[in-house]
């Protein structure tokens, strides 16, 4: 089987013009990147908010495995097969980051014949939105250093700066840093650290803002750090609002691109789904509802963290709940979470796929808490067993849910078609009637509480002294009505990597909060996730190469 990069490679591309008019877009209501990337222009997006909105579905999947369960795939290969039986489809995925890109976890731009092109531009620079966000976080950490150094009138206590600086890329050893060393001109010491831009606010503000007025708006609510009176601030209290969408101004607009089979696809924006909410952006995923008969999005990792961020944060803002949710599960996913090892995958092993199963089970379950259709797509690989389908079908189908093979990477969009059908079917027969999971007026206590019990299973949750007493102060500072964004591992409903499967009984400890006004939700820390990654041993970037004519090699 050829590689990604060879299947991109030998596509011949269509022009984004011709992309764009069959979306009714023309020319001049884009922004050319070159031949094969746009954006969509302001003025368009304005023209389109009267129109009606398509059928939305959310993508998502059970908790991820070193197996992989090709969610993203599974998201394009949907979309080319819904154009494929003539309805008018098209994608919203988030941009991928160099950090995953040259570490281990790899693209996000699909697999096989199920990708968006150019692959090699969206997984590298692509219209240069990462490097728009990177600046701007570091332009607001160089303004909030600088007030400090110049006489600090707000009176910032430079022990409680809590705004960090960013890069995208995995960089271990910027997780702590020491910064102003050096003497009196060279600022006020103190100790400080790296994110990798994904975890930035800025990102996930870039993903909820609906123009440019709310993005500024949404920068100003920033907090930054606290005054020695232990008082916010923000970065409207140092003015730095309107130079940093003024950095922003190109990268909020939404980057149409297209799939192997020139399905009209959106990339835009890309917060990790374990450390923010995980979804591309509400402009992106707005613009395309006003273009699409049908709209496939996704969410980052499983639904536990994407899929319950993205109807919890991104709905309210989206102000469009989806019509289906799409549960990605694979065979070998399963039988990993039902004891097998790595190694023993390619072996048919009934058992382990049936004990597994319950990880699938509460996911299904989980999301059919927010009365919306829900389907579950079998992702197939080719050392997948007959036998081994038709239990986990039998399974799916004892659960009263539709379920469907899909095999999307190997056929492009024929391997789809079914999916699509059942897709659409359950669209025109069960009527959504989105309900959030809480209420904006419970407490935090209450909202973390429901998100541990309702959709991790666990039960109950251990709040530290210092969640405590934060919780205290986000009450006297009216934050508590926020929606809760939970910081946990993607590998388990609970907040140890290692309990695979769906592990009960268990206790999720609240280690510390994080307010993110401007984005509009509070960050909950569990466990030790990290928001700047590390490299692997063998780093993916240890095989990338160009050639001297511009070809890239080793890209997956």
């Amino acid at each position: 089987m050829k590689s990604d990069l060879q299947i991109s490679q030998e596509t011949e591309l269509k022009p984004i013009i011709k992309i764009a008019e069959k979306l009714d877009i023309q020319q001049d209501d884009l922004e050319l990147y070159g031949k094969y990337k746009a954006k969509i222009d302001f003025s368009t997006i304005k023209k389109l908010k009267k129109k009606p909105d398509g059928h939305l579905i959310l993508v998502t999947s059970i908790n991820p495995t070193p197996a992989g369960e090709g969610k993203s795939t599974i998201t394009v290969g949907l979309g080319d097969a819904l154009n494929q039986i003539g309805k008018k489809a098209v994608i919203a995925l988030r941009e991928p980051s160099l950090g995953p890109v040259m570490g281990i976890k790899g693209g996000a731009a699909g697999g096989g014949y199920a990708q968006v092109l150019p692959m090699e531009d969206i997984n590298l620079h692509f219209t240069g939105d990462m490097h728009a966000i990177t600046s701007a976080n570091n332009a607001l950490s160089a303004l909030l250093d600088n007030h400090i150094h110049q006489g600090n009138e707000l009176r910032i206590d430079s022990r409680r700066v809590i705004w960090k600086r960013v890069v995208d890329l995995n960089d271990r050893e910027l997780r702590k840093v020491i910064v102003g060393l050096g003497g009196p001109i060279q600022g006020v010491p103190r100790e400080d650290g790296f994110d990798i831009t994904v975890a930035s606010e800025i990102m996930a503000i870039l993903c909820l803002a609906t123009d440019i007025d709310d993005l500024k708006a949404r920068l100003a609510r920033i907090v930054v750090g606290y005054t020695f009176d232990q008082k916010p601030v923000t970065a409207g209290d140092l003015k730095a609002e309107g130079a940093l969408a003024l950095l922003l101004k190109e990268a909020i607009k939404p980057n149409l691109v297209q799939t192997i089979y020139g399905t009209p696809a959106f990339v835009h924006g890309g917060p990790f789904a374990n450390i923010a909410h995980g979804c591309n952006s509400v402009l992106a995923t707005q613009t395309a509802l006003k273009l699409g008969e049908y709209v496939v999005t996704e969410a980052g990792f499983g639904a536990d963290l994407g899929g319950e961020k993205f109807l919890d944060i991104k709905v309210p803002n989206l102000k469009k709940a989806p019509d289906a949710i799409v549960i990605v599960a694979t065979v070998r996913a399963l039988k990993m979470h039902g004891g097998a090892t790595k190694e023993e995958l390619k072996t048919e092993n009934l058992a382990a796929l049936e004990k597994g199963f319950s990880n699938l089970k509460r996911h299904i379950h989980n999301m059919e808490k927010y009365h919306i259709p829900v389907i579950v797509a079998i992702n197939e690989f080719v050392t997948d067993t007959e036998a081994e389908f038709t239990l986990l079908e039998r399974l799916c189908e004892n659960q009263g849910v539709i379920v469907q093979r899909a095999s999307v990477w190997e056929h492009g969009a024929d391997g789809g078609i079914e999916l699509a059908k059942a897709v659409v079917r359950a669209i025109d027969s069960q009527q959504a009637n989105y309900q959030p999971l809480y209420q904006p007026t419970a407490t935090i206590e209450e909202k973390v509480t429901t998100i541990v019990q309702e959709i991790y299973g666990g039960k109950g949750v251990n709040f530290s002294k210092k969640a405590k007493k934060q919780i205290a102060e986000f009450v006297l500072n009216g934050w508590d009505k926020l929606p809760i964004c939970m910081a946990k591992t993607q590998y388990s409903f609970s907040d140890d990597p290692t309990l695979l499967g769906a592990p009960e009984g268990f206790t999720i400890t609240i280690r510390e909060f994080v307010p993110k006004l401007g984005a509009g939700f509070i960050v909950a820390l569990t466990g030790d996730v990290m928001t700047m990654p590390g490299l692997p041993k063998k780093p993916a970037a240890l095989n990338m190469d160009v050639t001297n004519d511009g070809e890239v090699l080793g890209l997956f």
